[in-house]
């Protein structure tokens, strides 16, 4: 509504946001979900006057009147309807609202269950309406940017079989087939390499996936991801079709402060061994150094028995953190409750010595060259870890995340955003005594099939503000290459036949060279809208332990549903198991 329509007569219709009582005029700010208008009850209309006397925050009307200009001491310049109010002449109460449990026009902090169990009011708060908004925004910018770009959108099975890609599957029993079960996809990654092989070329899909996991601020049991995959490609080819939609999205988001494509490409063992994991807040600098070639023949036992055992000493400068020994103290505490064994903490002096329990252990060539190599200065906070490389990266990454969100190092309104590349193929599992992959085991390798330790993997990660908000690579395409794989993998032939079979049976039809992405939309929507938790730009999330506090899900079924699966509850937890 705006004053061009001034002296009109009009209907409208929303939810009461709040009622004021002005002596004898009564104020009603009318909500929908394109925002608020005033709706102004005056005396002479007696009726109509008295019953808007009884409305309550959040009843359901329509009204109609006739739409007039505020006078200019009550315009509202922060309303885009604020220059105008409805005067009414009638309304209609559509339905009357009890109390809601918490108030739908203030944004306050709210307790996050009560919020999920009564979601649908949740959502009527503005910063939620705002988020669904962006959401939708943010969907059809990639959907029009892919569109533009010969890309098809094609819907992927939702009930498929089990081929677990590192998380449990949600299985879903089959009533024509007691004792057999689909599985949710995790991902539609075999489905978009058989469309590849189909001739499809482009395609993408807004997809809902599922992961029986622990929820976590960026996991959920269910969530959305853009999925794509391109035929006859490179690296190359991916990466810029993803920068150019990436920077669409922002665009529509209006999110500032994003650099403008191309974005870094940083390789894999330089990222871990600067920030300590893989998708690092690289905002706040406090990058880790080695310092190894330093300390070679220290006299400090712990720094020298780790070097020797093939460890390394590595640390990073925390900046001018002024902290008690107890808080240095609880430092090493995280440390070991990270899996180090132990946490060097030291605060720089004047004249290049250490405040430190181990500084008499370092000799002056040493520590001058530790705070060198830090760019240490007086006042400074050193941590050292001396550890396995792995331990020494993960524990250093994680303080220096732990100190920054205490200390509040982050910057606002700064956005990093670059690619991870040159990952490994393979991780070695110690446990199992066996190799898993980086990433899932059709992403196409680098190097020798013979040295399983040494190869490298055509794959690329999009990381934002630390967090990973899309992973690809270009996919194996040749059975034999695949099979070679599985074998690596520990999957014996007749078991990748069984698992895999679909796949590798149609790779011997001709597929071509292809690869993709899947980009995390929930994750993305979480930066773009300022949330600490994906759950906050879902519209339907679960808890952190997987419930739904608005359904009761997950809940028992009838007895009668299982008879008719073949199922009966029972064995260890209460599990459905197959009836003999």
């Amino acid at each position: 509504m705006r004053p061009a329509r001034s002296g009109e007569a009009v209907r409208v219709a929303g939810w009461v946001h709040r009622r004021r009582d002005h002596g004898g005029l009564i104020f009603v700010d009318l909500r929908d979900r394109s925002g608020l208008l005033q709706l102004v009850f005056r005396p002479e209309r007696t009726e109509v006057h008295e019953r808007a006397h009884r409305l309550r925050a959040e009843d359901v009307l329509t009204a109609r009147g006739t739409l007039e200009r505020r006078d200019p001491g009550n315009v509202n310049p922060g309303l885009p309807t604020g220059e105008v109010e409805l005067a009414v002449e009638d309304f209609e109460l559509l339905a009357d609202a009890e109390p809601p449990p918490f108030p739908i026009d203030e944004e306050g902090a709210l307790d996050e269950v009560l919020r999920l169990r009564w979601r649908p009011l949740d959502l009527r708060r503005k910063s939620m309406a705002e988020m669904l908004a962006l959401r939708h925004a943010v969907v059809r910018s990639m959907r029009e940017y892919l569109d533009a770009h010969d890309f098809l959108s094609v819907d992927t099975p939702i009930l498929t079989r089990s081929t677990p890609e590192g998380a449990r599957d949600y299985l879903v029993p089959a009533r024509v087939q007691p004792g057999s079960f689909y599985a949710l996809p995790q991902s539609p990654q075999l489905f978009k390499q058989l469309l590849m092989v189909a001739g499809v070329e482009r395609y993408y899909q807004v997809a809902r996936c599922f992961r029986d996991e622990d929820s976590r601020a960026d996991r959920q049991p269910e969530f959305s991801q853009l999925d794509l995959e391109m035929s006859f490609v490179e690296e190359d080819d991916v990466i810029e079709t993803i920068e150019g939609m990436m920077a669409r999205v922002f665009e529509t988001a209006g999110l500032l402060g994003v650099p403008a494509p191309p974005y870094p490409r940083l390789r894999y063992d330089d990222v871990v061994a600067a920030y300590g994991t893989d998708r690092p807040d690289r905002r706040f600098g406090m990058e880790i150094r080695d310092l190894g070639d330093l300390l070679t023949g220290s006299e400090f036992k712990v720094f020298a028995s780790a070097l020797r055992d093939g460890g390394v000493v590595r640390a990073l400068n925390a900046g001018a953190l002024d902290l008690p020994r107890s808080e240095l103290d609880a430092l090493e505490e995280r440390a070991k409750q990270l899996g180090a064994k132990g946490l060097v903490w030291a605060i720089v002096e004047e004249g290049a010595t250490w405040r430190s329990p181990v500084a008499k252990f370092l000799s002056e060539d040493e520590l001058s060259g530790i705070d060198d190599r830090l760019g240490a200065g007086p006042g400074d906070l050193v941590l050292a870890v001396a550890d396995r490389p792995e331990v020494a990266a993960s524990v250093l990454g994680q303080l220096r995340l732990d100190l920054a969100e205490r200390f509040e190092l982050i910057p606002h309104g700064r956005h990093d955003l670059f690619w991870v590349v040159d990952f490994p193929l393979l991780a070695w599992n110690g446990d199992e005594e066996r190799w898993d992959p980086m990433h899932h085991p059709f992403t196409a390798p680098s190097g020798d099939l013979d040295e399983p330790g040494a190869l490298g993997s055509r794959a690329y990660d999009l990381v934002l503000n630390g967090s990973e908000i899309g992973g690809g690579s270009i996919r194996i395409h040749r059975r034999d290459v695949q099979e070679r794989v599985f074998a690596i993998l520990g999957i014996p032939a007749e078991e990748a036949q069984e698992r895999f079979g679909f796949l590798l049976d149609h790779l011997r039809h001709g597929a071509p060279p292809h690869g993709g992405i899947a980009m995390g939309l929930d994750r993305i929507l979480a930066v773009l809208a300022g949330r600490d938790s994906i759950r906050d730009v879902i519209p339907f999330p679960k808890t952190a332990t997987g419930a739904d506090p608005l359904t009761g899900a997950p809940a028992a079924v009838e007895d009668i549903q299982l008879r008719q699966l073949g199922l009966r509850v029972g064995g260890a937890g209460g599990k459905p198991t197959p009836r003999p």
